[in-house]
């Protein structure tokens, strides 16, 4: 427990972190009069802001690993490389993002099973293989929820996170669902070892 409550204060940590590099981008965006990449800094603070009123709003707590993961992500995606600007330096990096999210789906849709089935009754009672095609059934859906969003705000903001192409889409999708297969099959194979 001594080392849970350790790791979730590197979480916290790493949080204020990213928070910190916002405000200060914020500031500095601001000044050179960029507010494209003052408004990404305010919406990496607003998803880190949701992210926390969500955990406190269903009273849960993630795991630290899987803390630590989606803080990882949204550092990589909307910091990195959107507010810095790395798509153009890292090759199909947009693609190793699709592929991770659906890991990390995969993951938080085990988290989701695993509190539903605590509320509802026994959970050693559920085979384990329910679990695992929830987490990998979740992983797609999410992905595709997050096209949707992608298409939403490039229509609403002008912005070009799907280069305005289908091909893009099905692609992130592809990627998305690949890592959600990798997961779900660890998943199934660490679950028949216990």
């Amino acid at each position: 427990m001594a080392q849970a409550n350790n790791k979730q204060r590197w979480n916290d940590l790493i949080e204020l972190l990213l928070y910190v590099i916002c405000g200060v981008s914020l500031v500095y965006f601001a000044i050179k009069g960029n507010n494209p990449k003052c408004f990404q800094a305010v919406l990496i603070i607003a998803v880190l802001l949701l992210l926390r009123g969500l955990i406190k709003l269903t009273k849960s707590e993630l795991p630290p690993a899987l803390r630590f993961s989606v803080l990882l992500f949204i550092a990589l995606t909307m910091m990195f490389a959107n507010m810095f600007s790395m798509y153009g330096m890292i090759p199909y990096l947009d693609k190793i993002e699709h592929l991770l999210s659906g890991v990390i789906l995969a993951f938080v849709g085990l988290f989701l099973f695993e509190r539903l089935a605590k509320r509802h009754g026994d959970p050693e009672s559920i085979p384990p293989q329910l679990a695992a095609w929830f987490s990998l059934w979740f992983a797609i859906a999410m992905a595709g929820v997050w096209e949707i969003y992608e298409f939403t705000v490039d229509h609403l903001f002008g912005l070009r996170s799907q280069n305005g192409s289908l091909n893009d889409t099905m692609l992130d999708i592809i990627c998305g669902t690949v890592g959600a297969i990798g997961a779900t099959l660890y998943l199934h194979f660490t679950s028949k070892k216990k």
